[in-house]
C-alpha cells in the first residue's frame, strides 16, 4: 500500500474512473483486501444503497471485514464462477470487475454470471490486462490467460448491452486507442439494455 506502489495507484485509478457510472446497489466481484470497496462507499455515499464485496479468499474477507469496514459494505467470501452464486447474491445497479477474467479458467462462463447478475439498465465497469491471447500462457503466475485487445472487445458482443464503450488504460489515465500507441489494459463500461429478460 506504499504511494511509490505503481500498481497499487493504477488499481486505485479504476475505482476512480468507475465512480461516475456507480450508483444504487453495487457489486465489486474480487475485491481483494477492500480498499476499493471503502473508497466507493465514501465517495458515492449519495447514491450507493450497498456495496458487496466478494473475493473467494477467506483470510482477505476477514482483513477487509476488520481494515475497511463501513456501514454500506458487506464482504462476502464466493467464487466468481459458482453457478449459485446469481442467486445467493442478487440483482446489482452497478457491476465492477478489475483485473479478474484472467485469473478465472472461463471467461465466457464468467461473463454469463455477472451478466447474470446485472438489473436491466444496470452498468458494468470491467478491466483485463491484455496479453497472448485466449488459452495461450502467460508469464505471470496466477493468470489462467490474457486476452489479446481483439478478444477482450468481442467479449461484450454476446449479450444485450445498449452500448459499450471500451478505454485504454496508461499508468492512472484512460482514453480512446489511438493509432501507434499499444495498450496494455482495457477497460469496458457497458450498459445491459432496460427490456431485457432477466433469465437469459
Amino acid at each position: 500500500m506504499k504511494p511509490t506502489n505503481g500498481m497499487l495507484l493504477e488499481h486505485i485509478a479504476r475505482y476512480y474512473f468507475a465512480e461516475p457510472y456507480i450508483q444504487g446497489r453495487v457489486l465489486d466481484i474480487a475485491c481483494g483486501s477492500g480498499y476499493g470497496c471503502h473508497m466507493v462507499a465514501k465517495d458515492r455515499k449519495r447514491e450507493v444503497t450497498e456495496l458487496v464485496g466478494v473475493d473467494n479468499d477467506p483470510e482477505t474477507i476477514a482483513y477487509a471485514n476488520v481494515e475497511y469496514n463501513h456501514q454500506k459494505v458487506k464482504y462476502i467470501q464466493g467464487d466468481a464462477l459458482d453457478p449459485e452464486l446469481p442467486e445467493r447474491l442478487g440483482l446489482f445497479d452497478t457491476i465492477l470487475s478489475f483485473e479478474t477474467i484472467e485469473h478465472v479458467a472461463d471467461d465466457l462462463v464468467f461473463m454469463d454470471q455477472l451478466y447474470r447478475m446485472l438489473k436491466p439498465g444496470g452498468t458494468l465497469v470491467l478491466s483485463s490486462p491484455f496479453g497472448r491471447g485466449r488459452g495461450m500462457q502467460t508469464s505471470e503466475p496466477f493468470h489462467v490467460h490474457q486476452l489479446t485487445a481483439e478478444e477482450f472487445e468481442s467479449l461484450f458482443a454476446r449479450y444485450a448491452f445498449d452500448d459499450v464503450e471500451i478505454y485504454y488504460q496508461r499508468g492512472v489515465t484512460f482514453e480512446k486507442p489511438r493509432d501507434g500507441v499499444r495498450y496494455f489494459i482495457g477497460v469496458a463500461v457497458c450498459r445491459k439494455r432496460k427490456d431485457e429478460v432477466l433469465d437469459r
